[in-house]
C-alpha cells in the first residue's frame, strides 16, 4: 500500500475482507489492511464519516499499517465482537485490536462509544504508519482540522469527530487529514480513540492502561452476552459467529435491527442493483427475532417486540404497516442518490434512502404475526395492547390481501399476485387463530378462519402450476421462485408433501448451481437490468428443506459447503458471485439469520437420522 500527499491511493479491498466491529448504535467496517473504510456516525443510518469502501479518492478512511507487512491476518478474539489484524513482516510482528466500546449500563457515559484501536508489538520492531482523514457527510461536508498535544479534532457542521492519540499527530496532504509514523519495540503500544460528539472539545490523553481496560471491559461484555446462547450443536462456531453479528445489528436504544450496516455495494459490479440496506424491514428483523429467540436471547426479542408495538399503535386507522422504517421509526425514507460518490469498484449509482418504503409488500404481515407468536409461547405473554393494534393490522390484511403487491424480493416491475405474499397471508391469521386459543384473547375467529383458509386455496388452485409441476412466483404463472422453500419452514405445506418435494426439484432444476440458489431468473421481468448472484439465504433455506424432507445427508454437504462461502471471520453479504467473492450489502442480517435456523434443524435431523439408523442396526 503506498500513499501520497493527497487522498489515500488504494485499490477496493474485497467486500469479504472486512470485518465489523460496534457500539449498538453503529458499526465500523475494518479492512483486512487495518483500514477503516465504512463508518456512518452517530448512528447506522447518519451520514458516512468513512466511507471510501463507496469512493477510495473521495469517501474518507482511518488507517492504521504497520510499513513491512507482508501478509496480514485477522480474526475475532474469542466470543466477542473484537477484531485483531496481525502485521506480518520479515522480521517483526505488529497486532492491531479494533473494536468500540458499547452503549451499556456497565461503560461510564465518558468512556462509552468510542472506536478504540491500539498496537501492541510482540516480536521485533515494527513501523506503523497512522492516516485519519474524515469526509464527513458523504463527502458533502467541509471540515476543519486542529491539531493538539493529545490528538485532533475534525470539525463539520452538525457534528465533529475527536480523535485522541497517544503520540503526536501532524497536518497532512490539503489540510484535511492528520498522520503519524511511529516506531514500535516489543513491549510499547500505539493507542488511538475516535468519538463523535456535537460540541468538539480538545482531546484527552489515552495510554495503554485506558485501552487495555477498555479492552478488557468489552471483552467481559461480549462474552458474558454470548454465554446466554442456547445453542450446543454441531455448528457451534458459525451459529455464535453469527448471533454475534446479529447483535452488532441491533440498535440498542429502540430495539430495531438493521438488515444491513451499508448502502449501494453491488449485486453485480458496476451494475445498478445497489440499495441502501441500513434499516429496519419488519420482515428481516422479524425473521431475525426468530433466529435470536431460538438462540436463547430473549433480551433482544422483547426490546423488538416493543419496536413493532409502537410502529402497529401509531398505524393510522385503516392502514397497513409499512414495509421498512428508519431505526427510530420514521417512514419517510425517500430515495437519492449521491452522484459525487464513485460506487464500490465504480458500480454506480450509490443510493442513500430506499424507495422500497414506499411499496406494499403483504407478506410481511405474516413475519410479523409469526415472530409475535413465537414471541408469545417462547417468550413473554404479549400485551392486550399489542393484541388490539395487531388486530387493527389483520382487519386491514382481511379487506387486501387479494391486492397485487410488490413481494418479497422489492421487484420495481410492477405489481403482480405474488404467491409467497399470499402464503404469508395464511401464516398471519393462521398464527392470529393460535394465540387466540392459547391466550383466550377476544378475536374474530370465524372471519380469520375462512381468511386463512381463502389464502391456502388461493396457493394451492391458482400458485399451483400442473404444467411446470411446481408452485411459481405468481398466480398463473410460470416463473419459479426460491422464496417457496420456506413452505414447510413455516407450516403451510408437509416436508414430504408431494407438491412441495415436485417444486424443489424445479427449482433444483433451474436455480440451483453448485448447491448455491439464485431468488430467481432475472431476465428483467423484476424491472431492473443486469443480473445478480446467487442469493444466501436461499441456500440456507434450501438446506433446511433437504433436512425436513429426510435428504439429510445432501442437506449437511451443502450446509458445510456453504460454511466455506463465509468470509474468513465468518461473515456473509447477501450474494455470492460466480467466483465466489461476497456480493451485496455486509455483513446481511437475514444470511445470518438463516444460518443458525438452518443448524439447528439441521442439527436435529442429523440426530434423528442416527438414532433411526441406530435403532434399525439393533432391531436387525
Amino acid at each position: 500500500m503506498t500513499y501520497d500527499s493527497g487522498p489515500r491511493q488504494r485499490d477496493y479491498l474485497p467486500i469479504e475482507d472486512h470485518g465489523i466491529i460496534g457500539d449498538l448504535h453503529t458499526v465500523a467496517l475494518v479492512g483486512a489492511d487495518g483500514t477503516i473504510d465504512w463508518c456512518c456516525l452517530p448512528r447506522f443510518d447518519s451520514p458516512a464519516v468513512f466511507g471510501s469502501l463507496l469512493d477510495a479518492r473521495l469517501g474518507g478512511h482511518f488507517g492504521v499499517t504497520a510499513r513491512d507487512a507482508e501478509r496480514t491476518r485477522q480474526m475475532y478474539m474469542p466470543d466477542s465482537n473484537v477484531l485483531l489484524t496481525r502485521f506480518l513482516g520479515r522480521s517483526s510482528v505488529a497486532e492491531l485490536y479494533d473494536f468500540m466500546v458499547p452503549d451499556h449500563p456497565s461503560f461510564p457515559e465518558r468512556r462509552a462509544r468510542q472506536i478504540v484501536r491500539q498496537v501492541r508489538v510482540p516480536r521485533g520492531r515494527a513501523v506503523l504508519e497512522v492516516c485519519c482523514r474524515p469526509a464527513f457527510d458523504y463527502a458533502r461536508a467541509p471540515h476543519t482540522v486542529t491539531v493538539t498535544d493529545h490528538g485532533a479534532v475534525f470539525a463539520a457542521p452538525g457534528g465533529a469527530l475527536v480523535l485522541r492519540s497517544s503520540v503526536p499527530l501532524e497536518p497532512a496532504g490539503d489540510g484535511r487529514e492528520v498522520r503519524a509514523t511511529v516506531a514500535l519495540d516489543p513491549g510499547s503500544t500505539l493507542e488511538l480513540a475516535a468519538q463523535w460528539t456535537e460540541e468538539p472539545a480538545p482531546p484527552a490523553p489515552i495510554d495503554g492502561h485506558e485501552a487495555a481496560v477498555l479492552l478488557d471491559s468489552t471483552l467481559e461484555y461480549w462474552d458474558r452476552w454470548v454465554r446466554h446462547s442456547q445453542y450446543r450443536g454441531r455448528y457451534r462456531e458459525a451459529v455464535e459467529r453469527s448471533a454475534l453479528a446479529l447483535k452488532l445489528l441491533v440498535h440498542q436504544p429502540t430495539g430495531a435491527l438493521v438488515a444491513a450496516p451499508t448502502t449501494s455495494l453491488p449485486e453485480q459490479p458496476g451494475g445498478g442493483r445497489n440499495w441502501d440496506y441500513r434499516y429496519t424491514w419488519i420482515r428481516d428483523a422479524a425473521f431475525t427475532l426468530y433466529a435470536l429467540m431460538r438462540l436463547g436471547f430473549t433480551e433482544e426479542a422483547a426490546a423488538f417486540i416493543d419496536w413493532l408495538h409502537q410502529r402497529c399503535v401509531e398505524a393510522p386507522p385503516g392502514t397497513g404497516l409499512h414495509v421498512l422504517y428508519g431505526i427510530d421509526g420514521r417512514a419517510d425514507l425517500p430515495e437519492t442518490v449521491l452522484d459525487h460518490l464513485s460506487g464500490y469498484c465504480g458500480s454506480k449509482p450509490v443510493r442513500i434512502g430506499n424507495a422500497a418504503a414506499r411499496q406494499t409488500q403483504l407478506d410481511i404481515h405474516g413475519e410479523l404475526m409469526d415472530s409475535v407468536y413465537l414471541f408469545n409461547k417462547h417468550g413473554e405473554p404479549i400485551s392486550y395492547e399489542l393484541w388490539e393494534a395487531l388486530g387493527r393490522q389483520l382487519d386491514w390484511l382481511e379487506k387486501h390481501w387479494e391486492d397485487h403487491d410488490d413481494g418479497i424480493w422489492e421487484t420495481r416491475g410492477g405489481p403482480q399476485r405474488f404467491t409467497y405474499s399470499a402464503l404469508m397471508t395464511w401464516v398471519a391469521f393462521e398464527r392470529a387463530l393460535r394465540i387466540a386459543r392459547h391466550r383466550g384473547m377476544p378475536a374474530p375467529v370465524e372471519r380469520w378462519r375462512d381468511s386463512a383458509a381463502e389464502a391456502y386455496r388461493f396457493v394451492q388452485e391458482r400458485c399451483w402450476s400442473p404444467e411446470l409441476g411446481a408452485y411459481c412466483q405468481s398466480a398463473d404463472g410460470r416463473t419459479l421462485d426460491a422464496s417457496l422453500l420456506v413452505m414447510p419452514l413455516v407450516k403451510f405445506a408437509g416436508p414430504r408433501d408431494p407438491r412441495f418435494l415436485s417444486t424443489v426439484r424445479r427449482i433444483e432444476d433451474q436455480l440451483v448451481s453448485d448447491s448455491l440458489v439464485r431468488r430467481y431468473r432475472t431476465d428483467g421481468a423484476d424491472g431492473l437490468s443486469g443480473d445478480e448472484g446467487t442469493f444466501n439465504l436461499c441456500s440456507f433455506w434450501y438446506v433446511e428443506a433437504l433436512a425436513r424432507a429426510g435428504r439429510v445427508g445432501e442437506a449437511r454437504y451443502i450446509f458445510e459447503k456453504m460454511l466455506t462461502h463465509g468470509s474468513h471471520l465468518g461473515l456473509y453479504a447477501e450474494e455470492i458471485g460466480p467466483a465466489g467473492e461476497a456480493l451485496g450489502n455486509f455483513p446481511q442480517a437475514f444470511t445470518h439469520l438463516a444460518l443458525i435456523s438452518a443448524a439447528t434443524n439441521l442439527d436435529r435431523a442429523i440426530t434423528a437420522h442416527r438414532g433411526a439408523a441406530s435403532a434399525r442396526r439393533c432391531g436387525g
